[in-house]
């Protein structure tokens, strides 16, 4: 494994073979070890979006494990790929620093950046793929049923880039996920029959969340405007009415544990009251974006 770019680009035993080893991990930093395999290496952050959890979590990791990291804000390079070319900027930081890590708007910005670069490169967020928070959601999703086998995940909302990292591990990890969607919001069909081609049947769709609710042992919700759609704003609260996770909604499925990726708009995807309740993870979500990026960098740059 060379880059990190996407949870489809892994094989099955690449993701296990990562996910053991952020248990392992989790387990040692949680007894108060250390393991510091990347002392002396570092690790260039490039920022096109802001973000709470992806710069701390990804700093922490480095620092735990003896290295550092190097926040790079879009106005200290020009932005990328506009004051110099995407293919220089791999190159040059490549001489520098022993990994990139990039949280950017357009997927081909994080291809283009692992496509020259000579050290791994990892995509901490694109428009099309989040596969960092995908895999902090199966090693918390693991940690709370028991298993990874047969666990059915509905995701009610926009059929975006967390969702289609999901849709991935699914096929790959043997889970099910059905996504709830208002009309003109579905995940796209490529990212589904991808999906259904690693694993027959592992990704389906409908435009009801009751009817995605049902059996479900965890329900998953997501912002209706993310960052870069704040023009779309008004019409998405209105075309997503109807799809928040709320204590109607999670009738139809009272065991199933609460997720999301964060940030939470309290009162549009998701009730307050639904986010403080005992079946709610999304912190232990938040708190293993730090333990699988942990390991993430120590497989890539140690």
């Amino acid at each position: 494994m060379k880059n990190f770019l996407s949870i489809n680009d892994c094989s099955t035993e690449q993701l296990k073979e990562l996910l053991a080893e952020s248990r392992q991990l989790k387990k040692l930093y949680k007894a108060g070890g250390r393991d510091l395999c990347l002392s002396g290496k570092t690790l260039a952050m490039l920022f096109e979006k802001p973000s709470l959890r992806t710069r701390i979590s990804f700093q922490v990791a480095m620092t735990d494990l003896g290295g550092s990291a190097i926040y790079v804000k879009p106005e200290d390079i020009g932005g990328i790929g506009k004051r110099e070319p995407i293919k220089d900027i791999a190159r040059v930081l490549s001489r520098y620093v022993d990994g990139i890590m990039a949280r950017t708007f357009e997927h081909n910005t994080i291809t283009e950046l692992a496509g020259f670069a000579t050290v791994p490169v990892i995509n901490a967020l694109t428009d099309f793929s989040h596969p960092c928070q995908g895999m902090a959601d199966v090693l918390t999703i693991e940690e709370h049923c028991g298993r990874l086998e047969g666990v059915k995940i509905a995701f009610i909302g926009d059929g975006n880039n967390v969702a289609r990292s999901l849709a991935f591990a699914c096929a790959k990890l043997g889970m099910k996920m059905i996504i709830a969607t208002p009309a003109g919001y579905e995940l796209d069909a490529v990212s589904i029959e991808t999906a259904n081609q690693i694993s027959a049947d592992s990704v389906s769709q409908t435009n009801s969340p009751a009817q995605a609710v049902v059996d479900a042992d965890i329900i998953y919700t997501d912002t209706w405007v993310s960052m870069g759609q704040e023009d779309e704003k008004q019409k998405r609260l209105d075309d997503f009415a109807g799809f928040q996770v709320n204590a109607e909604l999670v009738k139809s499925a009272p065991g199933a544990k609460i997720m999301h990726c964060l940030p939470a708009y309290r009162g549009l995807e998701i009730t307050d009251e639904v986010a403080e309740s005992e079946n709610s993870i999304m912190f232990d979500q938040a708190e293993n974006r730090l333990h699988f990026q942990r390991a993430l960098l120590k497989k890539l740059m140690s």
